[in-house]
């Protein structure tokens, strides 16, 4: 018997996990072909083949709906998920959901977050297996996810001296848009492209698959807290230095538009501020391999012997460079 055919109660609880599961698709039955193993320490961890990841969305936290709508902070919550499995060279497949209902959300707002999170998960080719429903003062959206990788996984330990780094995208949208709201700069129209990528980022999904079938091995980790951190997570994890060069790194024009409109170092933006979900990312591919698989990526430094993160800034000087982010505690 499958959901669609199950007769809920006429409970308000039931009511929404039927509108969550609606036209929710079936489980694959195909297993991961490769059989890998291991624990914490990466984007996801991994299973019998099955990468796992698991991240969370507080209300007043990662997202408001005086800011954002219930479509866009699902967006978010999802795309969170689906980076980690993507930063693996995987794909996503499998989905568990805990949602904490504010108790406050009118029933409007319950119904948007059901049908954005049925919706979010069906456009990408996600089953919804199962999961919880509570309610409470503050909003909360749970999300566990598992994928399936072709081949070995790309992981943080990954990096190789001689390798190259690369990023997968522009970078600093996300901290830029947030600046603007705790700013009350989110109605700027010179700000629109930064406040939508905060809202409810777009990325490229499958550019860790693509990474792998293009024939990347090297280390790689999604820009969710924000470039120092990673990199320092990057390099740490490999036993490797890391040096980039500052002038290479593709920042976004909403994020220069807005540092040079509000006097705002651009650092701020790209080095500190997180939830971009691109890739960093290290290879020893040629730029022409890259091109030849039409992957726009963007070469950022160089992986050497020894330890830690080193940025050539735009004076020509080398700093040390220590993790600086977004933390929760």
């Amino acid at each position: 018997m499958t959901h669609s055919s199950l007769h809920f109660p006429p409970l308000g609880e039931f009511d929404f996990v039927q509108k969550v599961l609606s036209d929710a698709l079936p489980m694959d039955e195909n297993a991961p072909n490769s059989r890998f193993w291991f624990g914490a320490g990466d984007d996801c961890a991994a299973f019998d083949g099955w990468l796992v990841t698991k991240d969370m969305s507080a209300e007043n936290s990662h997202f408001r709906l005086d800011w954002s709508t219930p479509e866009q902070a699902v967006e978010k919550c999802i795309v969170s998920n689906v980076s980690d499995i993507s930063s693996m060279g995987g794909e996503p497949k499998i989905a568990l959901l805990g949602i904490c209902v504010n108790q406050s959300w009118d029933k409007l707002t319950r119904e948007r977050v059901a049908k954005a999170f049925a919706d979010g998960f069906r456009k990408r080719g996600i089953a919804l297996i199962g999961g919880d429903v509570v309610a409470a003062k503050e909003g909360l959206f749970s999300v566990t996810l598992l994928g399936r990788a072709e081949g070995e996984p790309l992981k943080r330990s990954g990096a190789k001296v001689g390798d190259t780094v690369y990023v997968s995208s522009f970078l600093g949208a996300s901290g830029a848009g947030l600046w603007a709201f705790l700013h009350g700069k989110q109605s700027d129209p010179d700000l629109v492209d930064v406040v939508r990528e905060h809202l409810s980022p777009k990325i490229d999904e499958r550019m860790g698959m693509k990474l792998v079938q293009a024939g990347v091995s090297g280390g790689c980790i999604d820009l969710s807290d924000g470039m120092s951190s990673e990199l320092n997570h990057l390099a740490l994890s490999s036993g490797v230095r890391i040096r980039i060069d500052e002038k290479s790194v593709p920042i976004h024009p909403g994020a220069l538009r807005l540092s040079e409109k509000y006097g705002v170092d651009v650092r701020e933006f790209w080095l500190k501020g997180g939830e971009d979900y691109r890739l960093l990312f290290t290879s020893d591919l040629s730029k022409s391999i890259f091109l030849k698989n039409n992957l726009s990526v963007y070469p950022v430094g160089e992986v050497l012997e020894g330890s830690g993160v080193e940025i050539r800034n735009l004076a020509g000087k080398v700093e040390t460079l220590q993790a600086d982010c977004w933390s929760h505690l």
